[in-house]
């Protein structure tokens, strides 16, 4: 996957620049937040000068004037306590604002990746692990909500305070803050060298805690797998490992980075025991005023503190920037399969789809050596029914995956032929994406169910179906009667990846939500594996009267390993190594007494 970012350093601060797209919707909100910040910041400073009159102007006098003195206080601790509203207020304003912008960047965040890696083809699942994808969307978008949140908010008012108590202070105090200045070079350029060691290690503990996201998320996903072969201490094991790599990296970039808050600490306290120490010595000579060193001492506590807190922030910035870069990463990654800029029609006559293979080529990206499909060119004509078989490996998945171009062919094959599909003799590179897949349905071998109910399982296929049409769908598939026996009926939760089920239900649910769909063109990924035998007839009856009710109006494709469901094809199809090596009516084939006659021997015979 490509950087967005490809020149900066990983995890550098000026990563932070890929959430900027993320921030201009809120323009005025960041505006408010912007001016309550310097409002509050603005209250911080003025404390000093409200401390200053008060010392000089409350504090002093004679006996005599105990009276003026006392009202004099009372004017004095009242603009300190106006001071304090003001900031109480102002900063409890930019508390919300940023608080507010915070979540809702994150959410945006989120639901961009999240929605830009549902896009991805498959051939980015090969080199993605999706653990590492969740832990994208959760870890590394918690540490940019807390940036976005707080930390960012929390720099830029230190940093204002900061500056601003320098300010005053260079006013005030001109050679005593020339060599502040200069002590401060000395706290800054340590303190950027640390940080560069803790942005690598940040980084890196951020990739170790989502190796252990993407170990629990496949072994949580195969459970019974891992139980069977009483695996459990072995992968426990493993996820332990994987914790304690992510630990030993968390404890590397901590120990890194309390070096860093342990040195800025130390030197700002220096500084600031050296700006009060210069500063008794002047009022003891009579050159500033006990108001003035109370001044400057508050002012010089302030640049010290937020010295600190942006040393602070820095650390939080530096782990945000590698969480960010991470995102950007998934952002910046362009799908290998994409809708062209002007999609063509694809002509619908009502008589199915007219299905073309010519010549087609097909490399997996991660098998790049083994050809999945050799020169392979196939017809089907609208309406009629062809199974393909052969032996495991053959290429028939591939021709599923390739006709709903979830790859692309190979660009060349013979010569300089170049290979392509294509429905009603449009390329299905003209075609857009949604417009092409809204016109297959698909049965795969291992049925899909969503953590919902058993009604909108089934309306998956069409979402603006309704309950009848979804009965109806239920009945064809044979799953009406086991779903109104559940306790909820349709309404029931089927329960994470329909665990609540067996396969057989799943397997029929799954056909509903096919022929819900009612497509041209039908794709059946040997729909009856996971079917007992009764089951198997109910289901492969319901198929074939659903496919002979719409005789010229639906092209369905079949994949078979049990040559029994596919006698009655209109064609079957033989793949060998991605080749056709026969292909006929079940009775010529036979007849032929080749490939397709010794799988047909083998398991009529058994």
């Amino acid at each position: 996957m490509a950087s967005s970012h490809p020149s900066a350093a990983p995890g550098a601060p000026r990563a932070l620049s890929g959430l900027l797209p993320f921030l201009r919707p809120y323009r005025g909100r960041i505006a408010l937040a912007l001016l309550f910040l310097l409002l509050a910041a603005l209250a911080t400073l003025a404390f000093p000068l409200a401390l200053r009159t008060l010392i000089d102007g409350g504090l002093g006098g004679t006996r005599a004037d105990r009276s003026a003195q006392a009202l004099a206080l009372r004017g004095h601790f009242g603009a300190l306590f106006a001071v304090a509203v003001a900031l109480g207020v102002f900063s409890a304003a930019r508390f919300y604002m940023v608080s507010w912008l915070g979540e809702r960047v994150t959410a945006d965040l989120r639901n961009a990746v999240y929605a830009h890696v549902l896009r991805q083809s498959p051939q980015f699942y090969e080199t993605t692990q999706s653990g590492e994808v969740l832990s994208r969307l959760t870890t590394d978008t918690t540490l940019v909500q807390t940036v976005v949140g707080s930390s960012l908010s929390m720099g830029l008012r230190n940093a204002v305070m900061g500056v601003g108590a320098l300010a005053m202070l260079v006013w005030t105090n001109p050679r005593i803050m020339a060599i502040v200045l200069m002590m401060l070079l000395l706290v800054v350029l340590p303190g950027m060298w640390i940080g560069r060691r803790v942005r690598r290690l940040s980084r890196a503990s951020q990739d170790r805690v989502a190796d252990s996201s993407a170990i629990a998320a496949e072994v949580l996903n195969a459970v019974p797998v891992v139980q069977s072969y009483t695996a459990e201490p072995r992968e426990a094991a493993r996820f332990a490992q994987a914790t304690q790599n992510a630990f030993e990296a968390a404890v590397r970039r901590t120990s890194a980075r309390a070096v860093l808050v342990a040195f800025i600490i130390i030197a700002n306290a220096a500084l600031l025991l050296w700006g009060l120490y210069r500063g008794t010595e002047a009022v003891l000579a009579g050159q500033l005023s006990a108001g003035h060193l109370g001044q400057t001492v508050v002012y010089v506590a302030l640049l010290a503190g937020a010295v600190a807190v942006l040393g602070e922030v820095y650390g939080d910035l530096l782990r945000a920037a590698g969480a960010t870069e991470r995102l950007m990463e998934l952002l910046a990654s362009e799908s290998a399969v994409s809708s062209p800029a002007r999609p063509q029609p694809l002509p619908v006559t009502g008589q199915g789809l007219a299905v073309a293979f010519e010549r087609v080529g097909f490399h997996y990206p991660s098998r790049p050596t083994q050809a999945a499909l050799r020169d392979f060119s196939l017809e089907l004509a609208p309406g009629e029914t062809v199974a393909l078989v052969g032996a495991s490996g053959a290429g028939k998945t591939t021709v599923f995956q390739l006709l709903q171009r979830f790859y692309d062919v190979d660009p060349g094959v013979v010569g300089s032929a170049a290979g392509r599909i294509c429905l009603n003799g449009v390329d299905l590179r003209d075609l857009s994406l949604e417009a092409l897949r809204s016109h297959i349905g698909t049965v795969p071998q291992d049925a899909v169910i969503f953590s919902a109910s058993a009604l909108e399982n089934i309306r998956y296929g069409r979402p603006g179906a309704s309950d009848a049409e979804v009965f109806a769908a239920a009945q064809a598939a044979f799953a009406h009667d086991f779903l109104l026996a559940l306790p909820e009926g349709y309404a029931t939760f089927l329960g994470e990846r329909g665990v609540r089920l067996s396969g057989g239900q799943r397997q029929r649910i799954a056909i509903a939500r096919a022929m819900l769909k009612n497509p041209p063109l039908l794709l059946l990924d040997e729909a009856t594996s996971a079917l007992d035998a009764e089951s198997e007839r109910m289901v492969q009856a319901a198929l074939d009267s659903a496919m002979q009710r719409h005789t010229g109006q639906r092209t369905t494709l079949v994949i078979a390993h049990r040559l029994a469901t596919v006698q009655n094809a209109d064609r079957i199809v033989v793949l060998d190594q991605g080749r056709i090596v026969e292909q006929g009516p079940h009775a010529q084939l036979i007849a032929l007494n080749g490939v397709y006659a010794r799988l047909a021997a083998l398991q009529f015979t058994a």
